[in-house]
Parts: structure tokens; sequence; C-alpha cells
């Protein structure tokens, strides 16, 4: 006997979910790292599969070296790429066939359930937001990422997407950012901080006093801990730091390179002399789990939150390690059904029409390595 319409669009949709779709032209080192990357998340996750885009001429060779993946992946062709530094208004006319393009399609399109691209930030968000649409509710999406703290790992956002934001979007940026950590970290109740020149009640402009006074009066999925400072974030003072996009890209950046900073001091005193090299040999150990503590490859992925579909971002500069963990998060996201929580939190709270679909699974904590 055939299959139902109803049980084939449910084969189909479950198929889906474990289909990531890969930009195999995007980022400085594409398409070489997103290959060796796909391949490292395979190796940890056989469940996975891949839909390739990009040049087959390019690509092809890759895939050969790694047969385990070749088996795992589709690859579509496409010569088309979205440069570095191409504007997303030129991006959204040119770009209809690009690597990054076909990629979000596909997601939109329901073949896959999520995209991973290291390309172009600007350009991603801006096809991104036009193919995928905004969740119903949310009316601008913002770009999340974690980062280590003394006390853990904290969410922060927008890291660039909204250079200037209302009271509104920072109340919306708080609801979706308590989600992500809920979601990715594991934290039931994550605490919720808006970042501010000074944690009094009369400090900041007239925009963020306002989401304090709404965050303070409306139920979120979290507990609003009022006004946090740029030392905040890194302290762990909180789970969750908001902030407009021009604030935390600058805060992030920041923080970047003052990591950079640090390794280069390291780096510079242990070559210093003699009994500094024997002193780096005694601190190897130590050193070598500091190295790991901080190490930007377990961040690497930031998604796009508050899209009808999963986008995550991969820093454009990372190695295999990095690309394989922004596929890791992808995955978790998809698996933990972040969008449709959201949706219904909007619904439940902010009288929001929820996204289409069936309800997701219940939520599966990650484990404390971060592993699924």
């Amino acid at each position: 006997m055939s299959d139902s319409p109803q049980n084939a669009q449910a084969a189909s949709a479950s198929a889906a979910s474990q289909v990531i779709a890969l930009d195999a032209m995007g980022g400085d080192h594409a398409p070489a790292i997103v290959i060796k990357g796909a391949a490292l998340a395979l190796s940890r996750n056989a469940s996975l599969r891949f839909l390739v885009f990009g040049d087959t001429a390019q690509t092809q060779p890759l895939l050969q070296q790694h047969p385990d993946l070749a088996k795992a992946c589709t690859l579509r062709h496409c010569t088309d790429v979205i440069t570095p530094h191409m504007k997303p208004s030129l991006a959204l006319r040119q770009g209809r066939q690009s690597s990054m393009r076909l990629a979000i399609n596909a997601v939109a399109e329901g073949e896959a359930s999520s995209i991973v691209s290291a390309g172009n930030t600007g350009a991603l968000m801006a096809l991104a937001k036009f193919v995928l649409r905004a969740l119903p509710g949310i009316d601008r999406p913002a770009i999340a990422s974690i980062m280590p703290t003394k006390k853990g790992e904290v969410v922060l956002l927008d890291l660039g997407a909204n250079l200037e934001c209302d009271a509104e979007n920072l109340v919306q940026f708080a609801l979706m950012g308590s989600l992500f950590c809920r979601a990715v970290l594991g934290t039931e109740r994550p605490t919720i901080g808006l970042l501010n020149i000074g944690t009094e009640e009369m400090k900041g402009h007239d925009e963020i006093r306002t989401a304090a006074n709404i965050l303070q009066e409306r139920p979120v999925p979290g507990i609003f801990r009022g006004f946090v400072e740029g030392n905040d974030i890194l302290a762990g003072t909180v789970d969750v730091v908001v902030t407009d996009g021009f604030t935390g890209n600058v805060a992030l950046k920041t923080i970047e390179g003052t990591a950079q900073l640090l390794a280069h001091f390291l780096r510079e005193t242990f070559g210093s002399g003699l009994f500094a090299k024997i002193g780096y040999l005694l601190a190897r150990k130590a050193l070598a789990r500091f190295k790991l503590r901080v190490d930007p490859r377990r961040y690497n992925g930031a998604l796009f939150l508050g899209l009808q579909g999963v986008c995550v971002k991969s820093h454009g500069g990372t190695d295999e390690e990095g690309f394989a963990n922004a596929i890791r998060v992808a995955n978790n996201l998809v698996k933990y059904g972040l969008n449709q929580r959201i949706a219904e939190e909007l619904a439940l709270h902010y009288g929001a029409v929820p996204q289409a679909g069936d309800a997701p699974p219940a939520l599966a904590l990650p484990s404390a390595n971060g592993s699924v």
C-alpha cells in the first residue's frame, strides 16, 4: 500500500531536519575549510547530511579526500559568489544564483533544516531576511553568539544586524536571547541584562530606559536583572546581555582584540629567555587548559535570531574546527525547535501569531562539554 500524502510530507520533513545547507564558497579559506569542517562535524555526528552549494571544479576534488562525507553530501554546482566586500543591496540584486543565496533557498523550500555560511555577514543577513522572512511578531532579526566568562558562558546580542534599535527591538532581543540561552547552554531561567554606561536607573538614552521599564513589567522566559556595564559581560554577571548592533559589534571586536593581545603577550613573555622557556615547560599543561577554555573556535557560530529558518554565521577566518562547531550549533538549534519556541513565547506574551507547524520536541539540554 502506498504512503498517504500526509505520511509522505512527514517523511520529507523528517529527512530535511537532518540536512544542513552549506555555502561552500563563503569565507576567507573557502571551500577547503568548509569541506574539512563538514567532514569533522560528520565524524562527531554520523546522522548529519549536507547540501553543498559551490563550484564543482573546486569542491569535488576536496570531497574525494573525505569518502564518508562524499556519501553524506549532495553537491549543487554554482559559480556565482558573494564577495566579502559586496554591499547587501548589491547581493540582493546580483546574488540570486550565488552559493549563499541558493543555500538559503534550500531552507526556505524545505530541502534543508538550516544553513551555515562563513561569507559576507551583511549580505547573509540581507538575503536570509529577504528569503526566510522574520518570525511573526519580530520586527528585526538579531545576531547572537556565545562567549566565555568567569562563571561559564554568556549570550550577547545584537552583534551588528541593527545599528539603531528602539525599546521594543531590545525587548524582543531579550526574549530571543533568553530562549537561545536555554536551548544552547541549558540554563532553564537565564538572567538578562541591558548593556548600559551605568547600572543606575537614570543612566543611558531614552530607548534603553524604556526597554528596561517594559522588561520589568512584561514577563519573559528568564529573570531581568536591569542594567549591566561592559565589564559585566566577561564577569558573567548575567547569562544574556542585550544591546543594539552598533554597541554589540564594538564590544565583540574589543573583546576579540583583547584576547589576541593577551595571547601575544604570553608568547612574548615565554620566549624572552632561557628561564622563561623553562617556566613555559613547567606550566605547559595549565596553559593548554587555558588555551582550550578561551579558544574562539569553541564559540564560533553566530545565529540570526528571529527568522523563519535557522541561519548560522561562521567567522570568515575560522578553521575546520571552528566551522564544525558552527555546524553543531545549527544542528542543535533545529533539534531544540528554537524558532517554534520563540513564536510560542511571542504568542503567549506579546499577542503575536505563532509560526505554523508541529510542536517542537521536548527541550533536550546539551551535555557539559556541549556535545549533541
